[in-house]
């Protein structure tokens, strides 16, 4: 008998604990800094601290806003996490006493890498905060014809297309590291 009693008190207690994170969700993990710049198609976590119907997570439309409850519009797009979230807090004031917001950048779908030629999986690839060459063509792949001595970069600066070498075999050999350049947004890596 006291180990049934034993397993209802601690079914209990379980659901006890469920409902109460249900109550309290934690936030998701960032996967963007302080000092990343929003952009289109990014979702965002928003969070109203005691406003659960106010907290939400969203997506930048095209436009670059997210719509919230109260505010309707707001611009997102071209700030950071706390420039937003400062915009928000200013704009609930007419509604709430002390309203305290914080922003999480959850994806990161605005700041995108392409891959093309002899890979496993081309096309566009999310750009994670300070990702290399090498790391973009190890989630990529090589095909069996991938020439790997002939990989390049091509990058748009001031309006003009550079082409960046990168030898991946001189590369995994630690012989080359100057080559494993930090990616920019819309970089293409073309594996001939």
């Amino acid at each position: 008998m006291r180990a049934i009693r034993a397993i209802i008190i601690l079914g209990l207690t379980s659901l006890a604990l469920l409902a109460a994170a249900q109550d309290n969700p934690k936030p998701p993990a960032a996967v963007a800094g302080p000092s990343y710049v929003i952009g289109a198609e990014d979702v965002l976590y928003v969070s109203v601290w005691k406003e659960p119907e106010l907290t939400n997570t969203l997506p930048v439309r095209p436009d670059g806003k997210i719509s919230l409850p109260l505010l309707n519009d707001v611009q997102a797009a071209g700030l950071t996490p706390m420039d937003l979230s400062n915009s928000i807090t200013e704009k609930l004031k007419k509604y709430l006493a002390d309203p305290r917001v914080t922003i999480v950048v959850t994806q990161i779908n605005s700041q995108r890498v392409y891959v093309t030629g002899e890979v496993l999986h081309t096309g566009a690839m999310a750009l994670t905060p300070n990702m290399t060459v090498l790391q973009a063509l190890a989630s990529a792949g090589f095909t069996q014809f991938a020439n790997t001595k002939g990989i390049y970069v091509l990058r748009n600066e001031s309006g003009k297309q550079r082409k960046i070498a990168v030898n991946y075999k001189e590369l995994v050999k630690g012989d080359a590291m100057d080559q494993n350049i930090p990616l920019k947004p819309g970089d293409t890596i073309v594996v001939p």
